[in-house]
């Protein structure tokens, strides 16, 4: 999804979100309205708490204290700062900022649960939510804080700190500002939070599912491109394209290997360079792995975000808080703000990141060394020994599929018990979530440089002319940087056909002669 595809307005509580929804209004800044239907579940929900708030029951978060505190009773005349003062106290995380896309996902997913009703928050609240979206104010969100258990608290918390009128925003021109000048700015004035609205700010896994929805958007990208990557390389190699066939494919019928293969057979269909060495002639009897099962490892790859893709449907149509309100106003604890079913996807994730990018590093170093790479010139330089050409390249590459091998390690078999050991297991679902993140953005500089080394490769084997379909991610690539040439200053060049990876320029180009890829 580009920006010119993107959905413009967003309906919250109408129906569960899509990941194409979230990254519409999280990146996008597509305008977010409440349905009306949520705002009568909120408003009935709000009445069975403010009931139960004006009983003498102790009820978690509405008359008690939170956590290891939760046997404590707070008297009526304390409640709503007992809400005020769990806000702030949480509001506690350290470190760099994280992304704005990452805060508008986050509270935008909190307010998808606002609006199932199971929350007790008053519709009013909910649009404040609504309007730190429309009005591009982004609470200053910090890097560590959460434990992906009882909800993703910290960040949260600086959230609900700026929803209320405490805190910094930024500002969409990216000036950070106490929140209650920005509200002033736009003639809103602070607010009070009533029982169990605090708690039901903070109490959700909404960060780790934003990031979720915002990897698995990317991902789609990347898979395809680095089918296109891989077929560019193939071609270069002069490898064949017969493993790729559907019936070979049907042999082991995993439905992600079928739709790279079939990617791959398209992408070098009508290849001039792939003809050359069809013939008895040829004497390479099977390709190296690194060509011949890239379909096996793409399709894994796809088979892995399919089955992410399932948990974030369950997640995207939960309530996630604690205590619930029930469809028949009964308020119970529960454990459904533990992350776990969102931590391990996003740990297999970058499992699965991971080793698409070495196999493609695996590609590059084959494409620069003459004595696998059947005829093309040392690293793919104009003048091997005067010239380094992508040398270095693939240097960048390696170190970057290393350091995707560490972010693979999971982060949810650990668990650091906290609140006194009242919360004694949690998912670290966040920290899997900012490690995937960085593993994404690393696994789009491989593949770049990938196709920045097979593009020279294509190049060197005329005047036999590549596929139509990669020759079209060639000439893409050729508009933005030069051909094989004397060496020059590498980095910027890379960076440019990053960001063709990123925009989807690259995906673009292959489909727009081939047809959709899958």
């Amino acid at each position: 999804m580009t920006a010119q595809q993107k959905p413009t307005t967003v309906v919250v509580g109408q129906q569960p979100l899509t990941v194409d929804e979230v990254v519409a209004v999280a990146r996008y800044d597509a305008t977010v309205v409440i349905a009306d239907a949520a705002v009568e579940r909120m408003n009935a929900a709000r009445a069975a708490v403010d009931a139960l708030a004006a009983s003498a029951r102790p009820v978690y978060g509405v008359s008690t204290g939170f956590g290891a505190l939760a046997s404590v009773t707070i008297d009526p005349a304390s409640r709503e700062a007992l809400q005020l003062a769990l806000v702030r106290s949480h509001a506690a995380g350290t470190g760099t900022p994280v992304e704005r896309e990452v805060v508008r996902a986050l509270l935008l997913l909190r307010l998808q649960t606002f609006t199932t009703g199971h929350t007790g928050v008053r519709p009013l609240v909910a649009q404040r939510y609504v309007d730190l979206l429309n009005l591009g104010l982004t609470p200053v969100v910090h890097e560590y804080g959460s434990l992906g258990c009882s909800g993703d608290l910290a960040p949260l918390a600086h959230c609900a700190l700026a929803a209320i009128g405490e805190g910094v925003v930024q500002r969409a021109d990216g000036t950070v500002v106490p929140a209650a000048d920005a509200w002033a700015e736009h003639g809103q004035q602070p607010i009070a939070l009533a029982a169990k609205e605090g708690l039901a700010l903070i109490n959700g896994t909404d960060g780790m599912l934003g990031m979720l929805s915002l990897a698995l958007h990317d991902l789609h990208r990347l898979t395809t491109t680095a089918d296109i990557a891989a077929a560019m390389s193939v071609e270069a190699l002069l490898g064949t394209d017969r493993v790729f066939a559907a019936d070979l494919q049907r042999v082991r019928p995993h439905p992600g290997q079928a739709a790279s293969a079939a990617n791959l057979i398209a992408l070098l269909d009508g290849s001039a360079i792939e003809s050359s060495h069809r013939g008895a002639e040829c004497t390479v009897v099977q390709d190296a792995y690194s060509l011949r099962c890239a379909p096996q490892v793409a399709g894994a790859v796809r088979d892995t975000i399919a089955h992410a893709e399932r948990v974030a449907d369950v997640e995207l149509a939960s309530a996630v808080d604690n205590p619930v309100v029930l469809d028949d106003g009964r308020v119970e604890s529960n454990g459904n703000f533990h992350g776990a079913p969102v931590a391990y996807v996003l740990d297999f994730l970058a499992i699965a990141v991971a080793d698409l990018a070495s196999i493609s590093e695996r590609r590059t170093d084959r494409l620069l060394d003459p004595a696998r790479s059947h005829g093309l010139p040392a690293f793919l330089g104009s003048a091997p020994g005067l010239d380094s050409g992508l040398m270095i390249a693939q240097y960048s590459q390696a170190a970057i599929v290393s350091e995707l091998k560490r972010l693979a390690v999971p982060a949810s078999v650990d668990s650091i018990p906290s609140s006194a050991m009242q919360e004694d297991h949690v998912s670290m679902g966040w920290s899997a979530a900012r490690k995937l993140r960085r593993a994404v953005d690393g696994l789009q500089r491989v593949l770049a440089i990938e196709i920045t080394a097979a593009a020279r490769g294509l190049e060197l084997r005329a005047p036999l002319a590549p596929a139509p379909g990669t020759a079209a991610v060639l000439a893409a690539v050729r508009e933005q940087v030069p051909g094989v040439g004397p060496d020059r200053w590498l980095a910027p060049e890379l960076e440019k056909v990053v960001q063709l990876v990123a925009d989807g320029t690259v995906v673009t180009a292959a489909q727009d002669v081939t047809g959709p890829l899958s």
